[in-house]
């Protein structure tokens, strides 16, 4: 399993003096002690409204919001990510969860067609600083850029100066990157996912979520790597999108880390949209490959039951 030191942590520059241990606590647990990050994202009720929690194929145990609260808790996972007020109205039940405050958001019931994209800020950084202060284990930030949108200039402002104060009150940041809008006639091409990547790099976050790309040639994986490079110090974690047959995502997710040069997942609908206890196992298997380094065929053995995953 891979590992990482208290002192291999590489603390940005922008993280205040006195707030660098703080910092260093706050990445070793969103990261589960090794540099890898397994991200359940569970920002779609505002995104994708109740489409994602209700309807054929989905568990009815989706419907329940406390669903994600208790897959989080039972399951292994080094974040949750969702919004200020689902954390605030049940972070009081679920207070070992590491919580990532996602900032803003925006519902999917605009097309691009009619508008470009804008996801404007949910609320101030001092509302998220308030809540921890009052206990809940909030250790990270959360922001969506969609690159290309007409008004990409509004919210690249809005996520530099977050992750300015993020890192300076030591807390760590995860940029969501999607190139779209009318500008962007292909959403996945492996150029812009770069592109993505390395802006997600000169804004100073510590993670970037990215959708997979959909190259010409080649495999998704292999595009992937150019991605990972171009991110630098940033991480690059792939979005999970929508749900697949475990061993079908076991694999792609395997091949994102050792292919692609990943370091981490970022899974949402994948987990969710299953029982709990499937949705548990789910969890350890992805965990197995990102945070433990196991092959697909152990982590499905985990997915099935036959092994256990923990750490």
């Amino acid at each position: 399993m891979p590992t990482i030191t208290r002192d291999q942590v590489r603390v940005p520059l922008d993280v205040a003096c006195d707030m660098r241990e703080t910092y260093i606590d706050n990445f070793m647990k969103a990261t589960r002690g090794t540099g890898r990050l397994m991200l359940f994202a569970c920002d779609q009720k505002f995104e994708h409204l109740n489409g994602d929690f209700y309807g054929e194929g989905i568990d009815p145990a989706d419907n329940d919001p406390e669903h994600l609260f208790r897959i989080a808790d039972q399951g292994v996972c080094g974040v949750m990510a969702a919004q200020r007020g689902l954390v605030a109205l049940y972070g009081a039940d679920y207070p070992q969860i590491n919580y990532l405050v996602k900032m803003n958001s925006k519902t999917n019931l605009v097309s691009t067609s009619q508008e470009d994209p804008y996801s404007g800020m949910l609320c101030d950084l001092d509302r998220v600083l308030d809540m921890r202060d009052n206990g809940v284990n909030i250790v990270g930030l959360g922001y969506t850029i969609y690159l290309g949108s007409e008004y990409e200039s509004t919210m690249i402002s809005e996520a530099g100066e977050l992750i300015a104060r993020a890192h300076a009150e030591g807390l760590v940041v995860v940029l969501w990157i999607y190139p779209r809008g009318k500008a962007v006639t292909a959403e996945k091409d492996p150029a812009l996912i770069a592109g993505a990547a390395g802006a997600a790099l000169c804004l100073g976050a510590d993670f970037v979520k990215v959708n997979p790309p959909k190259p010409a040639e080649g495999t998704s994986a292999e595009a992937l790597a150019v991605a990972s490079q171009a991110a630098g110090r940033c991480g690059l974690v792939c979005a999970g999108g929508s749900t697949v047959d475990a061993a079908t995502f076991l694999a792609q997710l395997h091949d994102q880390i050792h292919v692609g040069g990943a370091c981490g997942n970022a899974t949402g609908r994948n987990i969710h949209q299953r029982s709990l206890d499937e949705a548990v196992r789910l969890t350890k298997a992805i965990s197995a490959i990102t945070l433990g380094d196991a092959g697909v065929e152990q982590a499905l053995a985990v997915f099935n039951g036959d092994e256990d995953f923990s750490l």
